[in-house]
């Protein structure tokens, strides 16, 4: 079966926004979220090949060297589907995207 690399992404402002609620609203949400992620990981069991894992802040290797940088990647996880639509579909309903401050999920096939 196809496998897909899941990219969670979030837009920097929109976490930098998260961060300035108050902490209890904050913590409510990670509670609620946390939750739901995990229902969502069991009812899609079958499909996660790797769980992946959420990351930090980026280093990117250039010509130049070694420098800091920006993007919206937060996360990411190992599905198979049918069909690259199937497996994006898996993430309709995911707490990223329904509780978190997080706007999206990019879903890519592996050619490899």
């Amino acid at each position: 079966m196809p496998r897909f690399l899941a990219v969670y992404t979030m837009n920097p402002e929109d976490l930098a926004s998260f961060r300035t609620r108050p902490k209890a609203e904050q913590d409510a949400v990670d509670a609620a979220g946390v939750k739901e992620w995990a229902a969502w990981e069991e009812k899609n069991a079958s499909s996660i090949l790797d769980r992946g894992g959420m990351v930090g802040k980026t280093t990117r290797m250039t010509k130049d060297g070694v420098v800091n940088a920006t993007n919206s990647f937060c996360g990411y996880l190992v599905v198979e589907a049918e069909s690259v639509d199937a497996a994006a579909r898996l993430f309709e309903d995911h707490p990223h995207i329904t509780i978190f401050p997080g706007d999206g999920v990019d879903v890519m096939p592996f050619v490899t």
